[in-house]
């Protein structure tokens, strides 16, 4: 037997025991309720992690009631840790920078809805909650755009592999087919795709009911917790590190939103490479609703839009028409005249062309 291979098994062992140890009786009891500035601060490669959590608003969520416990993930936590320590003493591995799964973000995600139970409620009842099936066995689709590496940029962001790998055929020709078929029900946008669990925050504060007029000013302003997971880089680009498109309509440069969610619903619902307005997925405002956000017709995680023409218009417009049922694709989905693209002329062509 190798050297090397001895020392791994030597260290491995003793990871053994020490798990063994602090899982029996009172060190078990005591590992679990320490502050983990005591338990897993004391491995430094953890300290990144560590301290971005402890300037979050989940600071006073211990760190095992989302990740588990040490052995709570089974073999896959022993082995981890094992390479930790053989690598820390040898140096003969690079380890990467510590990151979840996607067995692991789904597992977490059904830990968030404890406390975020209406946020995964309405999140359950939105398009984002689409499966890997309902994405990438959805004929119509398949059979006008042929599935390609760049799906899994907004559909499957934490897969660890590729297209490859996940469906068959890559054709416009059916019939498709899951590969693995156990990912068939899994969601392919979790609540990490926009959201950083470890973001700075501050964790909610009663306000002091003796001063009601200082409420108001007494409130801190909240950091943005929302932003976008490159699956690329895998890294977490909060809003304000979104850029903002140009977006044209022929050659005239539309007025984009000034709100920040806009810049992260458009790196999902995107243009064609030529930043054309209403191209493949793009929902960018133009005509009469040109440069309002999509936050302000949609609910954040719901996505529903259906009481938001209130928000602007009364129950009766100036022409004297209820504005919910103007032909636009808000009333009906047949019609010509798309809610993010409706111009005036698109309903009074007959009263425009007479002037």
């Amino acid at each position: 037997m190798k050297k090397g291979n001895t020392y791994k098994i030597f260290l491995f062992s003793i990871v053994i025991i020490f798990v063994l140890l602090i899982t029996s009786g009172s060190g078990y009891f005591w590992w679990n309720a320490s502050s983990p500035g005591r338990t897993c601060n004391s491995c430094h490669e953890i300290s990144p992690s560590y301290n971005t959590w402890v300037a979050s608003a989940h600071r006073e969520i211990k760190c095992q009631y989302c990740h588990g416990t040490a052995l709570s993930n089974g073999w896959h936590s022993l082995k981890e840790k094992t390479n930790m320590v053989f690598s820390h003493y040898t140096r003969e591995m690079q380890l990467e920078d510590i990151s979840l799964n996607e067995g692991q973000i789904l597992e977490t995600m059904e830990r968030c809805r404890d406390c975020h139970q209406t946020e995964y409620s309405l999140w359950s009842s939105s398009g984002h909650s689409a499966s890997y099936s309902d994405i990438f066995l959805h004929e119509v689709h398949n059979t006008t755009e042929q599935l390609n590496f760049d799906c899994l940029r907004c559909h499957g962001m934490f897969y660890e592999g590729t297209i490859n790998d996940l469906v068959e055929p890559l054709s416009i020709e059916g019939p498709w087919s899951m590969i693995d078929e156990s990912k068939s029900g899994q969601p392919t946008i979790p609540c990490m795709t926009c959201h950083k669990i470890h973001s700075e925050g501050q964790p909610l504060t009663e306000p002091v009911y003796s001063e009601p007029g200082n409420i108001f000013y007494n409130r801190i302003l909240e950091n943005e917790t929302v932003g976008f997971y490159s699956r690329h880089e895998k890294i977490h680009f909060t809003l304000e590190h979104l850029p903002t498109p140009v977006i044209l309509t022929a050659e005239d440069t539309v007025k984009t939103p000034e709100d920040p969610i806009y810049r992260l619903c458009v790196q999902c619902h995107a243009p064609s490479v030529w930043h054309q307005a209403g191209s493949h997925d793009d929902h960018t405002p133009v005509g009469v609703h040109e440069g309002i956000s999509c936050a302000t017709c949609h609910n954040n995680h719901s996505n529903f839009q259906r009481n938001s023409c209130d928000k602007c218009h009364p129950m009766i417009s100036n022409c004297n028409l209820d504005v919910k049922t103007m032909n636009t694709t808000f009333s009906l989905p047949s019609s010509p005249n798309d809610i993010h693209s409706v111009s005036c002329r698109d309903c009074h062509e007959d009263m425009l062309s007479r002037k």
